[in-house]
């Protein structure tokens, strides 16, 4: 039987989701709060960090965005069979997403003219591979065991960004398809095992990730300090994102795993390009930045560094890989870090979203966070 929310719980939810409709597509909405059920109920339990388990995949599942009852079972094996075989919850982020990519969650059987050689099941297995009988790799427990297994064999697979470690099992044709399924893996994967992607990636303990510690979604904190100054404040309408207080020369480390697609020295009000001083308020500008393109279209920005940063344009980078050091350049009053998220790879402040909300929703919640 299911509990109705609280009358304002379900009138701010609603708030929300109209407001990122018009701002943001709705995608914000599915990252802050998951999907709601037939009831209207918010059926994500994103903050349980895995310690109530996987769900019975004979258990009645809701729809989640496309995927519905039957790829939702399908999902549910997957994450139980990862369990069973005590690999730790980044283990289930990735091999739900490969199945999305492979098969859309359904297990597949021989498609004629459309099937890619002898490709079966949740993960197209190919029994001339040596993947198993077509009987076996249709076996959703069995396809999963055999995706598991392989997994566990690749070299420092926990570190590795999503798509190589999919990529190093299944040898695909196209190898960086795999990226753009892990934000909907690691809600699928919070969803269906009381919010597992929120706990340490590489740990079977299902304990919170802390900070400094990479969740099983794939984020960290760019730095371990508190929130000093939030987004959009009402004394500060347009601050597109969130200062966290550190020190002078502390590392600031990626987010998340992605492509470095900026690095400068931003200029200020004036044109100038002087980051290799100390900044004060007004001066405008990022000082030394570096922007990073994640799965998902997400964005994330850090600014006001000490130095030129320690990584290139072009260059891929892990969840916390160090990319440069806290600083005082730009628009700064002192040694901090200005963090921004944007949606939709937009760099204006139409796809900034709140990084307090945003982190949280992925296991990585800000120190301080106000």
């Amino acid at each position: 039987m299911s509990v109705r929310a609280p009358r304002k719980i379900v009138l701010l939810v609603a708030l929300v989701a109209t407001l990122a409709l018009l701002c943001c597509g709705g995608g914000l909405v599915t990252a802050l709060f998951g999907q709601l059920n037939d009831d209207g109920n918010n059926v994500t339990n994103a903050f349980g960090c895995g310690k109530g388990g996987p769900v019975d995949p004979n258990a009645k599942l809701p729809r989640v965005a496309q995927y519905d009852a039957t790829e939702m079972h399908n999902a549910a094996v997957i994450i139980k069979t990862g369990a069973d075989l005590k690999m730790p919850p980044r283990a289930w982020v990735i091999a739900v997403a490969t199945a999305m990519q492979e098969s859309g969650l359904n297990n597949l059987g021989n498609l004629g003219d459309q099937n890619d050689h002898d490709s079966l099941g949740l993960f197209q297995q190919r029994p001339s591979a040596g993947w198993g009988t077509p009987a076996q790799v249709r076996d959703p427990v069995y396809a999963s065991t055999k995706f598991y297994n392989k997994l566990k064999a690749v070299p420092n697979w926990q570190n590795e960004p999503l798509t190589k470690a999919a990529q190093a099992v299944q040898i695909s044709a196209y190898p960086d398809a795999y990226a753009k399924h892990e934000p909907q893996a690691t809600q699928i994967v919070n969803q269906l095992a009381n919010g597992a992607a929120n706990a340490v990636g590489s740990s079977v303990s299902m304990v919170c990730a802390s900070a400094g510690q990479i969740a099983a979604s794939g984020w960290t904190v760019p730095v371990k300090e508190g929130v000093v100054s939030g987004f959009r404040t009402a004394a500060r309408p347009t601050h597109q994102g969130v200062d966290l207080g550190a020190s002078r020369g502390e590392p600031i480390v990626a987010a998340a795993s992605g492509v470095v697609s900026v690095v400068k020295c931003d200029e200020d009000h004036q044109g100038r390009r002087t980051c290799d001083v100390d900044g004060y308020p007004g001066k405008g500008g990022c000082g030394w930045m570096v922007e990073i393109q994640h799965a998902g279209n997400i964005m994330t920005r850090y600014c006001h560094m000490v130095q030129h940063p320690d990584v290139r344009e072009g260059q891929e980078v892990t969840a916390g890989q160090e990319l440069g050091h806290v600083g005082t350049s730009g628009n700064s009053s002192g040694p901090h870090l200005h963090f921004e998220v944007h949606l939709n790879n937009d760099r204006s402040s139409a796809g900034a979203i709140n990084p307090i909300q945003f982190m949280r929703a992925h296991g990585a919640p800000l120190g301080g966070e106000e």
